[in-house]
């Protein structure tokens, strides 16, 4: 399993959920702390304020999932797929996610902050109005993604793929144009000065 960030490994979990099927389940209102999610099938589930802290999602299928304003604070994701899931105005603080698929993946606003990606395949995903401060992106695949009005401060992108990603008015403080794949990024006007500064070039009026 890809390390945390900060090598902080991920929480025991203390009660198991195996091979159960929670497909079109509502969520809504439910708190799971610590839990291992195994095999669980939550295809089509929807939820509104679900809380789920320190838990564990093995092989479980999220695919066409709709989460709105619910928490997956410091949870480790392995191998799980997110096809056509998506996450309104949720906190997913501190979470990992290992070997997952995320194609056609939405996120609308929320707090993605300190989550690891590292390697992810997201070039089909959408992220627009997300915090992502301090997210760990190294060797992400965004080639093609969307990534708008997105704060990406202090994040960790060393050798991602960001080449054709539309990244309009995220924040990007953290990207070295050496060390991304930055070539056909779709970039706003701000961004293009504060790149061609980090490339050493003199922008003047």
């Amino acid at each position: 399993m890809a390390e945390r960030r900060n090598g902080t490994p991920a929480a025991p979990t203390e009660t198991t959920v195996r091979s159960a099927d929670w497909d079109s389940r509502d969520l809504s209102g439910e708190e799971h702390t610590r839990v291992l999610f195994s095999d669980v099938d939550m295809t089509e589930a929807t939820g509104d304020g679900a809380v789920f802290t320190e838990c564990v999602f093995r092989n479980v299928r999220f695919n066409v999932s709709a989460h709105t304003d619910a928490a997956f604070v410091n949870c480790t994701f392995v191998r799980c797929s997110f096809f056509d899931a998506t996450f309104t105005g949720c906190k997913v603080v501190g979470s990992m996610f290992d070997d997952c698929s995320h194609d056609l993946m939405k996120v609308r606003g929320g707090d993605w902050s300190f989550v690891g990606l590292p390697g992810a395949d997201l070039r089909r995903a959408d992220f627009a109005d997300v915090r992502l401060r301090e997210a760990d992106l190294t060797g992400a695949r965004l080639a093609g993604a969307t990534l708008v009005r997105c704060d990406l401060s202090g994040a960790w992108a060393h050798r991602a793929d960001l080449s054709r990603c539309d990244l309009r008015g995220s924040v990007l403080p953290a990207m070295d144009p050496a060390t991304v794949e930055l070539r056909g990024a779709v970039i706003d006007p701000v961004q293009a000065v504060a790149l061609a500064v980090a490339l050493g070039l003199d922008v003047r009026d």
